[in-house]
C-alpha cells in the first residue's frame, strides 16, 4: 500500500502537469504557418502598408491561453505582431464548442472538443458546463488585455468609440482596435434574452453557426445543413434591433437564404473561400456573394487551404480577385482565421505581402486601401451602435 500511495504522489502531479501542457502544445502545432517570419514584400508594398488602415474580420487567439500583451513565437497574431502587421483593427471571435472529429462534411452537436481545453487551461468551473459562460468569460479576457495595454488596445462598442479611435489612430498607429464576435451563437444556450447578455459584454458581431447545427440554423458542416429556425428568425430580428452585425460564415445554404429574405440591414461573411477559385461546402457561390453585396455587406476572404485551396499569397489574391469582380472592391475584405487551427502563410507580421500581392495583381492603391481594412472600417461606421 505504501509503494501504490508512493507511486500515486509521483504520478499524479506527473500526469497534472502533462495534463496541463496539452493546450500549449496543441497551440503550436495546430496554429502553424507555412514559414517562418521575417516576411519580406517589396519596398514599394511596404511604403504603400505603412499608409493602409488594415482590418481583419477574424481571430480566435482568444481560445488559447496566450497573454495578447506579449510577443510569442508560436501562433499567429499578438499585440505586439499586430502592431508590426500595421493592422488597425482586429475582430476577435469566442469559440465556445467544436465536436469530437471535426470535420468539413457532417458534425453532429453531441460533442464538445472546448469541455477538456478549458478544463485543461484552468477555465472557471462556470465554463465548463456553460456555453454562455464560455463566450463570456473570453470575453473578459479581451478586456482585461485591453485594460493592460497602456492605451493601446481599445474595445469597440459604438460608432462614436470607432470614430475617436481612428482620430487617436491618425496621429498615432500604434494602437489597435478590438471588436468582439461568437463563432456561432450556441453560447445563447435556446435563450433569445442571452442576445442581450452578449451585447451587453460588448459582442457586436454574431456567427450564427459554427461546425454543427443549433438551434439558431445549419450548418455548412452540419447533419441536416438546414435554414433557420423559428427561434433563428427571432434571432435575427433581435441582432438587427441591438445593430449587432449577422455573420454568415460557416452557414449552411438554406441559412444563407433564410438571413438573406429577411435582413434589413448589412450581413457580412467574416471569414471564407469563394467557389469560384475553390469549390467546398462552405465557400461562397456567385449568387450568395452577389446577395451579400446587395445589402451592403462584406466578404472576408480566409487565408487556410480550404478556403483559398493553398496555402499561399497567389491563392488568397485570386479569391480577392474574383470576389472583386463579382461583386465590386467595396464589398471584399480580410478575414484570416488567424489562430483558429489553420496553417497560414505567415502570421499577422506578413500582411504586407497580401498588399504586394494585390499591386502585382493591378489594383489600384485606393482598391488596396478598400481591401485591406477600409471597408471593414466603413462597414462598422455604417452599422454600429450609436
Amino acid at each position: 500500500m505504501r509503494k501504490l500511495l508512493l507511486a500515486l504522489l509521483i504520478l499524479v502531479p506527473i500526469g497534472a502537469g502533462i495534463f496541463f501542457t496539452i493546450p500549449s502544445l496543441l497551440d503550436r502545432k495546430m496554429n502553424a504557418v507555412a514559414t517562418s517570419a521575417p516576411y519580406p514584400a517589396s519596398d514599394k508594398a511596404e511604403k504603400l502598408h505603412q499608409t493602409l488602415f488594415v482590418a481583419d474580420l477574424h481571430d480566435d487567439a482568444l481560445l488559447w491561453q496566450r497573454n495578447l500583451l506579449q510577443r510569442h513565437d508560436y501562433g499567429h497574431s499578438d499585440l505586439p505582431r499586430l502592431l508590426e502587421g500595421h493592422v488597425g483593427l482586429q475582430v476577435f471571435s469566442t469559440v465556445t464548442k467544436t465536436p469530437r472529429g471535426i470535420n468539413y462534411e457532417s458534425n453532429g452537436a453531441d460533442s464538445d472538443n472546448i469541455t477538456v481545453l478549458a478544463m485543461a487551461q484552468r477555465w472557471p468551473r462556470a465554463t465548463w458546463g456553460s456555453l454562455l459562460e464560455r463566450a463570456l468569460y473570453q470575453a473578459d479576457k479581451l478586456k482585461q488585455a485591453v485594460a493592460g495595454s497602456e492605451g493601446r488596445m481599445v474595445l469597440i462598442h459604438n460608432r462614436g468609440e470607432l470614430v475617436r479611435y481612428l482620430e487617436d489612430w491618425q496621429r498615432d498607429p500604434q494602437r489597435l482596435a478590438t471588436v468582439l464576435a461568437s463563432e456561432g451563437l450556441q453560447p445563447i444556450e435556446g435563450k433569445l434574452d442571452n442576445i442581450d447578455r452578449l451585447y451587453d459584454a460588448g459582442f457586436r458581431i454574431a456567427g450564427l453557426t459554427h461546425f454543427f447545427d443549433n438551434e439558431v440554423g445549419g450548418s455548412a458542416h452540419g447533419l441536416n445543413k438546414g435554414g433557420l429556425t423559428p427561434l433563428g428568425r427571432q434571432v435575427i430580428t433581435r441582432l438587427e434591433e441591438k445593430r449587432m452585425l449577422v455573420d454568415l460564415a460557416h452557414a449552411s445554404k438554406p441559412l444563407i437564404d433564410d438571413v438573406l429574405a429577411m435582413a434589413k440591414r448589412p450581413v457580412l461573411v467574416s471569414h471564407t473561400g469563394v467557389a469560384g477559385t475553390c469549390p467546398g461546402p462552405r465557400n461562397l457561390t456567385d449568387d450568395h456573394l452577389q446577395r451579400i453585396a446587395a445589402t451592403g455587406g462584406v466578404i472576408g476572404i480566409g487565408y487556410w487551404d480550404a478556403a483559398v485551396c493553398e496555402t499561399n499569397v497567389g491563392a488568397i489574391v485570386r479569391a480577392i480577385r474574383y470576389a472583386v469582380d463579382k461583386v465590386g472592391v467595396k464589398h471584399v475584405a480580410l478575414g484570416s482565421d488567424f489562430n483558429g487551427t489553420i496553417r497560414a502563410p505567415f502570421d499577422t507580421t506578413g500582411l504586407a505581402q497580401i498588399t504586394e500581392g494585390l499591386q502585382r495583381a493591378g489594383f489600384s492603391d485606393a482598391d488596396i486601401a478598400a481591401i485591406m481594412g477600409g471597408n471593414v472600417r466603413d462597414l462598422l461606421l455604417a452599422s454600429l451602435p450609436d
